[in-house]
């Protein structure tokens, strides 16, 4: 089954005393000891961040690797991601994330690894990625930017955490710079089943997620039910 696990902020990099969303990852794993591995392209493999994952996931019910490409542990790429069951993307810049990937192949490499059953997730750079479209930064600004489309429509993150996202995200998609789409709260994930939508989760009290859409005139959203992991 394809998944994709896209996160608005939140998880080990942001919230290291709270790693909900974080096992709620592993959980959808079919494996009990699943082989996760980070890819912290857009960060510039920093190796604070790198550092950062491999303390949080230590203490979880996993196998972590990481994927550098400014050091790539093996030049069989496809091999190596393939043997994994999940993929952690990392936040940072996305539009050098994505020209990086496309000049290693290694965007056709996940497409693959998601169509034969490796969960892909992410926050922020690594949940715009998986959509059509964006909201991103990485030209100085936020502005638009065209993702890998596995999945439709566009994405936000930081919703609540970056006060100019919201207003921004509405602009774009009122002038229809950006398709419909969904925005998510730190702390706040989509998670998908092929391309449909099946559930929202949290793993902050009131950590949201929206479906911003265009009016002609405006763009408007409702907040869509949520599901609590620190209830569960």
């Amino acid at each position: 089954m394809k998944q994709i696990i896209a996160m608005g902020g939140g998880g080990f990099s942001m919230e290291p005393d709270n790693l909900l969303l974080d096992q709620y990852l592993l959980e959808q794993s079919v494996r009990s000891e699943p082989k996760i591995c980070f890819l912290p392209t857009a960060s510039g493999d920093s190796e604070n961040y790198i550092g950062r994952f491999y303390q949080a996931f230590h203490t979880l019910q996993c196998k972590p690797s990481h994927l550098s490409l400014f050091k790539p542990p093996s030049s069989h790429i496809r091999s190596f991601v393939m043997d994994k069951d999940i993929i952690y993307v990392g936040g940072g810049n996305t539009r050098n994330m994505l020209v990086l990937w496309k000049e290693w192949g290694l965007d056709r490499i996940l497409r693959g690894a998601w169509e034969n059953g490796i969960i892909l997730a992410g926050l922020s750079a690594g949940a715009i990625c998986w959509f059509e479209e964006g909201v991103t930064d990485s030209m100085g600004e936020l502005t638009e930017l065209k993702a890998l489309g596995f999945l439709p429509g566009s994405f936000c993150p930081h919703y609540d955490g970056e006060k100019d996202c919201r207003p921004a995200y509405h602009r774009l998609i009122s002038e229809k710079k950006l398709q419909d789409g969904y925005a998510a709260d730190d702390g706040a994930a989509l998670h998908y089943r092929g391309d449909q939508l099946f559930r929202t989760v949290s793993s902050r009290a009131n950590a949201g997620v929206y479906h911003v859409y265009g009016t002609g005139v405006s763009a408007e959203e409702t907040e869509l039910n949520i599901l609590k992991l620190s209830e569960c």
